[in-house]
């Protein structure tokens, strides 16, 4: 069993509803919600088998589907994943915790080119799990597979998430300030966008 997620503990009673509502009204409202499936999008050939870990309700994989890849999403939260079923239909979407992240068990055996955590993910994981988080997440990658993950720094340390990256096998490929490649170290930044890779490449 492992622990709460910080998405348990950390938010309010109703904020799993209110989030997928949000997403529905900015959507509804024309609001550009593909820029992190944009930015993966370019890093990958057509087709690739990606993960969207923490997928919410669904927005990333649903756009990483529309550019024409094969998409799995994975989050804990059941209210996101029922929302992501009828607001975005054509991925797999999958309740279970990053953490204790078996696909195989799903009977997912197709290694994946690339998982993109957007939305902040790493900031809602349980806490000291950033580690276990990030190691599960590759051990369901290709030799030469990607991990792509933002975050808002007033939400998660960067240098905690930077150890963790060691623990876990990985390293840094690429950092940006924003989805839309704005180079890091930025003035001021308050964002941080990251491509990891195994260390081992």
């Amino acid at each position: 069993m492992t622990d709460p997620t910080r998405w348990n503990t950390e938010t309010d009673d109703g904020h799993s509803e209110w989030y997928a509502e949000h997403f529905r009204t900015l959507r509804a409202d024309g609001a550009d919600l593909d820029g992190e499936a944009r930015f993966l999008d370019a890093l990958l050939p057509r087709g690739a088998h990606v993960l969207d870990a923490g997928c919410g309700q669904g927005r990333t994989g649903a756009a990483l589907l529309a550019r024409g890849h094969d998409v799995v999403g994975v989050d804990a939260d059941p209210v996101l994943i029922a929302a992501a079923r009828v607001d975005n239909p054509g991925p797999r979407w999958i309740e279970a915790d990053l953490a204790a992240l078996d696909l195989e068990a799903e009977g997912i055996t197709r290694p994946f080119d690339a998982a993109i955590l957007a939305g902040n993910v790493m900031s809602f994981v349980a806490p000291g799990t950033e580690p276990q988080v990030l190691r599960r997440i590759a051990d369901h990658l290709t030799p030469e597979g990607l991990i792509v993950t933002g975050f808002h720094l007033e939400m998660c340390d960067r240098y905690t998430f930077d150890a963790a990256v060691g623990t876990a096998g990985l390293r840094i490929r690429h950092r940006f300030a924003t989805w839309d490649l704005k180079p890091w170290p930025a003035e001021s930044a308050d964002f941080c966008v990251t491509v990891l890779e195994h260390a081992n490449n």
